[in-house]
């Protein structure tokens, strides 16, 4: 879904999260528009500026993260965290503190820390990142200067993106790779891959997930050039009656919020389904699922004050568009977009036909997968399209005389501060300004098996779509705009190999009293707590310190065992010679944890 590219959490603070995939031996990760970050300068001693740094959370697992620390009008610290091989941007910082020569902060949406001092030899916070009772060495620097994008940049020659995609697939059978170009000269379309068997072509049909969101914005700005809604209405007007929308401050969500991510809603509701799930987390999500989220969700900031990429707040504009316009979403579609501009192959429903053209999906470690049906949420990211049908689209998204360029006039024309500069949100675009006044417009998507990626040059007349059956990274979004403007290729790891199946494990069943005994609040150290309810004859364990992160069940398995079915995890709870609940043992992806039982 939306920006999924190898979006994994590490033990509780992903699984409690619910955000992103969950796989073992990897940090929290949120979700949001990949694009490769700028450098800003930072003195020392100085926290103001842009910071990057590598933890391994696992042997030969290097994860890069890059943290920006600016000051805001009142002159308080505030930043934001990213971690660009993961696709996700933005992640709020809090609790920022310089002193000392030391500087700490936390990450909230994610349950992590850093702690460092400043070493003036090598110019650098030297400490530690902490998370879910482990910690990793952490060295925060300045980033070197970006080398700036080749002048007079080319589109290059179908020979040329043949060997790049040659070089993407080899050691990775089964994944095909389309890339569409659009420019003054015309169109084409270069492909490589077997995509299981069968050749991929610019007619080959691909999951493109959140790039739906763009559709979906595009068909808000429609109805709001027709008269048909307005930007500034509130979400609730649209709910059926007797539901409603979360509130905080005496102030309202509205379209314009939910079309620019900054709505105060998760990135996903805390009842969606387990990201192990082989058809995906939105399987099964259906209307009364989502009202009855809503109808209890709490809202943890202000709205409209700060840019956090939700899927939930995407696929319920879709869901409201069509409420206000009497009709289904992919009907909305095909009369707004789809239809207008010829794209016959890009649907949400396949007909037979159209279905036997699906590329084989596969996931990051190259072993199957299954597309996604997205249900209620389709509008955030339940799409298939071809390459070709993606070229129509990019062409009209060009033109100003196109049948949406009202559309996209009016989708622009809003403009909101994104994670951080130089990149802005408009309604569904990301708008990435990567030299000073340049512009480009782009958003890339990805589901269980497959990465995709959109990218415009409006004032030269480019575009370059790239679509790919695997979720392997790096991801369609970096070959894309190193075709459209000549930015560094990241390099091509060999595949990670896959975790070990889950085990089997065989529920039983305890009484309500004997359940109650777990009822509690479990210290594992370093922040990481586990709160334990119990209500209508269900314990639920939820992370606490992560907003949004739900009580998610927990299945007895033994008198003290319990397991979650979300992911591989499990706890045991320890006694003492009385039989009274003391502790826990918590334990997920060959990591073990020993906590205390602390009061409610």
């Amino acid at each position: 879904m939306a920006n999924l590219s190898k979006r994994t959490m590490l033990a509780l603070a992903g699984m409690l999260a619910a955000v992103c995939n969950c796989s073992h031996k990897t940090p929290p990760i949120s979700s949001g528009p990949t694009v490769t970050p700028l450098a800003a300068p930072a003195k020392a001693q100085e926290a103001v500026g842009v910071w990057v740094g590598i933890i391994e959370p696992a042997p030969g697992a290097r994860l890069p993260l890059v943290v920006h620390i600016k000051r805001d009008d009142a002159g308080a610290l505030i930043g934001t965290m990213d971690s660009p091989a993961q696709g996700v941007q933005g992640l709020p910082l809090a609790e920022i503190a310089v002193e000392a020569e030391s500087l700490a902060f936390t990450v909230p949406p994610v349950g992590g820390s850093f702690k460092g001092q400043w070493d003036m030899d090598t110019r650098a916070w030297k400490g530690a990142w902490s998370q879910a009772g482990q910690r990793w060495p952490l060295s925060l620097t300045v980033p070197p200067a970006p080398q700036p994008l080749p002048a007079d940049w080319q589109l290059p020659p179908d020979a040329e993106i043949g060997e790049l995609i040659a070089a993407r697939n080899a050691r990775r059978a089964g994944q095909g790779i389309v890339v569409g170009v659009l420019g003054p000269e015309g169109r084409r379309i270069v492909a490589g891959g077997t995509g299981a068997g069968a050749k991929v072509d610019g007619n080959t049909l691909f999951e493109i997930g959140s790039i739906t969101k763009v559709f979906t914005a595009l068909i808000l700005a429609d109805m709001v050039n027709k008269g048909e809604v307005s930007l500034d209405d509130p979400a609730a007007k649209f709910l059926p009656p007797g539901h409603r929308m979360p509130e905080r401050g005496g102030r309202q969500i509205t379209l314009r919020e939910l079309a620019t991510h900054r709505s105060g809603l998760p990135r996903m509701p805390d009842n969606i389904g387990p990201m192990t799930d082989p058809d995906g987390p939105f399987a099964g999500y259906t209307e009364d699922k989502l009202l009855a989220f809503l109808d209890r969700c709490q809202l943890t900031r202000d709205i409209g004050s700060q840019w956090e990429y939700s899927n939930l707040g995407a696929g319920l504009l879709g869901y409201l568009l069509a409420r206000a316009a009497g009709k289904d979403y992919e009907a909305l579609l095909h009369e707004r977009i789809t239809g207008p501009l010829g794209m016959n192959d890009t649907k949400i429903t396949l007909p037979p036909r159209h279905a036997k053209r699906l590329a084989p999906p596969f996931d990051a470690h190259m072993q199957p997968a299954r597309p996604w049906n997205t249900w209620v949420l389709t509008a955030a990211g339940g799409l298939r399209s071809s390459a070709a049908d993606m070229l129509n689209f990019a062409a009209a998204v060009l033109d100003p005389n196109s049948p949406i360029a009202p559309a996209m006039r009016t989708a622009l024309s809003v403009r909101a501060p994104a994670s951080h500069a130089p990149i802005e949100q408009a309604l569904g675009w990301v708008v990435m300004h990567p030299e000073p006044g340049r512009e480009l417009l782009l958003h890339d998507g990805g589901t269980g098996g497959f990465r995709s990626v959109v990218a415009l040059e409006p004032s030269k007349g480019r575009a370059v779509v790239a679509l790919i059956n695997s979720a392997a990274e790096p991801a369609a979004a970096d070959l894309g705009l190193h075709i459209l403007i000549g930015s560094p290729l990241e390099p091509t790891p060999p595949v990670p190999p896959a975790p070990p199946p889950p085990r089997k494990r065989t529920e039983i069943s305890l009484s309500a009293a004997e359940l109650g005994n777990f009822v509690g609040r479990y210290d594992f150290g370093s922040g990481f707590v586990i709160a334990v309810t119990h209500e209508g004859g269900t314990l639920r364990a939820r992370r606490e310190g992560i907003a949004g992160a739900p009580a998610l069940q927990i299945f007895a398995e033994g008198p003290l065992a319990f397991f979650w079915k979300e992911v591989d995890a499990q706890i045991r709870f320890t006694v003492d010679a009385s039989g009274a609940v003391t502790g826990a043992e918590f334990a997920q992806g060959g990591m073990e944890l020993t906590g205390k039982r602390i009061k409610p």
